[in-house]
């Protein structure tokens, strides 16, 4: 036992040798021995190393984290609108700027906490985390076993494990009784882990006599002492590299922050402009300052944040329907700008269900689907050479998916338990990746000795001699060698996981190398998943590469490959090993990457991120899938995680979109839908962007004029928050065009907002809404007995009506314009008049809410509005007609191949 001031000179941090060094200069480093420490120095260490928990970097308080929502340059400025909103309503009461003032400070205040809501449910990694360390130990303290919170850990603790614990902290065996470990939470590798006492590894990770914090006991005993606990675990450091990776900011959200600068730019500055130009020729403060509100409200398109929500959350739902269920909304259209998509390989593109396939033996193939019974020997080796166990849970066994579809198959025809008991296991020598073969002693019935082997055909084949062949042995020649290795090559290459099987009697107990006699092969095969194959041709032809990253082995990982068509006539894949790619310099791995298909095999958790991050610095979109947690850093760090719904919590928290069905084809499906999302979001911003210029002339032309303003602040607000959102959320419920999966991933450089939309919205579409605006409301005024230069007060009626006939002349031409946007380059007539019975509700919505705003006395109110005589409205219908046909004619020309029409409105 450690006395007083021993630990003074230990080190907290592990060295990264402790797997290599003699066992007592181990002890020595971290002054323990077998009795473990005192409760004094285990204080003493505690306060130097901290508690064994995952320390946790300082994060934002909730309320800054949603003060931190107003700080984007939509919101200051909606709420610099809102003040001087408001400083005018103060100034002069009664003008209806109050309702200006609170319909601005209420949008941004809506969309700033979603925003909020979203980024705080999103963030939880660190819990996940958190969760898989053990509750509690059993750990020797003063010369005596005590269980004690995990947290109280330290280096120098001796800690004894057993079947079903949960490892508290990373540790070096000192004693161990056939202890097996699942170390999949670190490394990924679902077979459990023979543990030893000696170093077998040059790496920590896979040395046989280290135990790891988060991993679990699945079988035997055996004491360690603990090396490093909290963060400096191996769990822990990858804990830290998940937090400390930076999310990739979404497409959208940098398109929809370019779009908000842009728009947000021009308001501006036309609202310093006509300030000043209104101010020289007015000279009235006031009346120029609700100009310049008017000016900076009527460009920025209010309802634009909220229809991307509620498109981008319709687009989720549908996709949860599919099986894809997205985490943060504006990951949706992540998915359709994706260019790679890197995959794991079990239950993504295979059914993760191993099932024995095939069987051959000295007498010729096996019947497996007929369940002809194989030889008794070779059921045996099949049985007791084995360290799965069966299960009622699906896939029907524990541990290993060969080795768990050997068992599966032999319970077809024994009774397994009973095997096991009648030769009981003396000893084991287990598989590793030197020799590749597993060796078992066992005692006969007849309280004999025979060594059961199985293992890779050629090394299996090596240490045989004789062979059996219809009950008897009868010698293994060279010729009949080169037959059988003829014959598992044809079983490996139809993609099955191919074991040889022998046996031999023995007299003592010790590892044999040769004088075995060959039984059979087994192939196992996890069936590709049927509609892999289909979805990575769609990929293909979308443009996107497809790029597969396993922890398995290089044969394994190539034949899955050929089952689900990762290569062709056009593509053959290039396969990268871990320990290639860990000596591979940057510039040849970008050139690696260039390849059409790619498999890297035998990856560890820091390569996956190295391969995301070598991707995305090609210029490339990664879509990175994975269910572990090792896999979460790679998962953060990609442009778009994907988690398997079978996966941890750890890699779920990290990812962007979790699929319920692990199924590779659903994430092809996410793709389409996320192009489509992005089609739709262009559709509806050309949409909302034409009814901008019918708002902003009348303001141009209340200064340059001098006529009365012919749209109020209010009107424009009841366009933008009102009349305009359902027809824009029945663009975003389009579907993709049919040529959608056949056109390459769009461009980096490709924008939300691009001339050719703006020249679209304010050049071709939006100067004809405003006609159709101007005429309404000159016929109105005219037919009042108006005459040119006369002013008339706000409350005047005949002002009244002019304005309303303006307001509805833009609500007729906007339901023309709804109709033509339903596409971008096909004509509208392609789409079916019903196929999207969102639309007609939508033009339903805004002529109800037109109804409200011209006969309803309280609405007239707010909006200085009044009834119209019916024929001043209909003025605007050939107005929407002309924009309808000439945006038809927009699409014609293009789709004609017209240069010119294409380079201008071809967006």
């Amino acid at each position: 036992m450690a006395s007083e001031g021993e630990g003074e000179n230990f080190q907290c941090t592990s060295s990264g040798d402790e797997h290599s060094i003699k066992i007592d200069e181990f002890l020595d480093r971290l002054n323990t021995g077998a009795e473990g420490l005192s409760s004094e120095e285990a204080a003493r260490r505690k306060e130097v190393c901290g508690g064994n928990i995952l320390q946790k970097k300082e994060k934002e308080t909730p309320l800054k984290k949603y003060l931190r929502q107003y700080k984007n340059f939509f919101a200051i400025l909606l709420l610099f609108g809102s003040a001087l909103s408001f400083t005018a309503e103060y100034l002069d009461p009664g003008q209806g700027n109050i309702f200006i003032a609170i319909a601005l400070l209420g949008v941004v205040i809506l969309n700033s906490t979603f925003t909020f809501i979203q980024e705080y449910q999103a963030q939880k990694i660190m819990e996940s985390f958190q969760s898989l360390m053990a509750p509690t130990a059993r750990v020797k303290r003063d010369g005596e076993i005590v269980e004690l919170p995990a947290s109280e850990l330290v280096p120098g603790d001796v800690i004894y494990l057993e079947e079903g614990d949960k490892v508290p902290a990373d540790a070096r065996l000192i004693e161990q009784n056939t202890l097996k470990v699942d170390n999949s939470p670190i490394t990924g590798e679902a077979e459990p882990q023979l543990r030893a006492l000696e170093c077998t590894h040059e790496d920590m990770l896979e040395c046989r006599n280290m135990v790891f914090s988060s991993t679990l006991v699945q079988t035997g005993n055996g004491e360690a002492v603990i090396f490093s606990t909290g963060s400096d675990t191996q769990i822990g450091k990858l804990s830290l590299l998940t937090e400390e990776t930076v999310s990739v900011e979404t497409p959208i959200r940098k398109e929809l922050n370019r779009f908000v600068k842009i728009i947000s730019a021009i308001a501006i500055f036309l609202g310093i402009v006509f300030f000043i130009v209104g101010f020289l020729i007015q000279d009235t403060f006031l009346a120029n300052l609700i100009f310049a509100i008017g000016i900076i409200v009527a460009n920025v398109p209010e309802g634009l944040l909220p229809t991307v929500t509620l498109a981008l959350s319709l687009a989720s739902k549908r996709m949860a329907k599919r099986n894809a269920l997205i985490k943060q909304l504006e990951s949706v259209e992540t998915l359709g700008s994706t260019t790679v998509i890197c995959t794991d390989k079990t239950g993504t593109l295979t059914q993760n269900k191993m099932a024995v396939h095939s069987v051959y033996t000295g007498n010729g193939y096996i019947d497996v689907q007929d369940d002809e019974k194989p030889p008794e020997l070779l059921l045996r080796v099949a049985t007791v050479c084995n360290n799965s166990r069966l299960s009622e849970e699906s896939p029907g066994y524990r541990g290993d998916p060969t080795e768990g579809s050997l068992l599966v198959y032999a319970d077809r025809f024994k009774d397994i338990k009973q095997v096991q008991d009648r030769y009981p296991r003396l000893v084991e020598y287990p598989f590793d990746s030197r020799v590749k073969r597993m060796q078992v002693i066992c005692r006969t019935p007849e309280d004999d000795m025979d060594s059961y082997l199985k293992g890779a055909p050629e090394v299996v084949l090596e240490m045989c001699d004789r062979m059996m062949v219809e009950g008897e042995e009868h010698e293994l020649t060279s010729q009949r060698k080169d037959e059988l290795e003829e014959e598992y090559l044809k079983m490996a290459e139809r993609g099955e996981r191919v074991l040889a099987y022998a046996y031999r009697d023995v007299n003592e107990v010790k590892e044999y190398e040769d004088k075995f006699i060959f039984l059979g092969f087994s192939g196992a095969l996890d069936p590709a998943r049927p509609e892999a194959a289909e979805a990575i041709k769609r990929c293909y032809r979308a443009g996107v590469k497809v790029v597969m990253i396993t922890g398995d082995h290089p044969v394994t990982a190539t034949s899955v490959s050929n089952l689900v068509g990762l290569n062709s006539e056009d593509r053959e894949p290039i396969l990268i090993t871990g320990p290639e790619l860990e000596k591979m310099e940057p510039a040849e791995l970008k050139q690696k990457l260039d390849a059409k298909s790619i498999i890297f095999a035998r990856t560890s958790p820091l390569q996956k991120l190295k391969i995301v991050r070598a991707f995305q610095s090609a210029g490339e979109t990664v879509t990175m899938t994975g269910d572990g947690v090792n896999d979460a850093p790679a998962i953060k760090n990609a442009d778009m995680g994907v988690a398997m719904g079978s996966g941890t919590d750890v890699a779920k928290e990290s990812a962007d979109m979790i699929l319920l069905d692990d199924n590779f084809a659903t994430i092809v499906n996410a793709v389409e839908e996320g192009r489509t999302v992005f089609d739709n979001i262009k559709k509806f911003i050309a949409y909302i962007l034409t009814s901008n210029i019918p708002e902003i002339l009348p303001f141009i032309a209340f200064v340059l004029l001098a006529i009365p303003l012919p749209m109020n602040v209010q009107l424009i607000l009841a366009i933008d928050l009102g009349t305009d959102i359902l027809p824009a959320i029945a663009l975003a419920i389009e579907k993709g065009e049919g040529d959608i999966m056949k056109r390459p991933p769009r461009s980096s450089d490709e924008k939300l907002l691009t001339p050719q939309v703006l020249i679209t919205s304010y050049g071709l579409k939006g100067p004809i809404e405003a006609a159709a605006g101007f005429a309404c409301y000159f016929a109105v005024l005219f037919s009042g007995g108006w005459v040119w230069g006369q002013q008339l007060a706000f409350s005047d009626p005949l002002y009244r009506q002019a304005i309303t006939a303006f307001f509805a002349a833009v609500i007729i031409c906007q339901i023309a314009n709804v109709f033509t946007s339903r596409t971008r380059r096909q004509s509208v007539f392609t789409k079916g008049l019903l196929s999207n019975k969102m639309v007609l509700l939508g033009i339903a919505s805004e002529l109800l809410i037109l109804a409200f705003i011209m006969y309803q006395p309280f609405v007239n109110a707010i909006f200085n509005t009044t009834p119209v005589p019916l024929e001043f409205v209909l003025l605007a219908v050939p107005f929407a007609v002309l924009l309808f046909v000439a945006d038809e004619l927009r699409k014609y020309f293009i789709r004609r191949g017209s240069t010119t029409v294409t380079k201008v409105f071809g967006w």
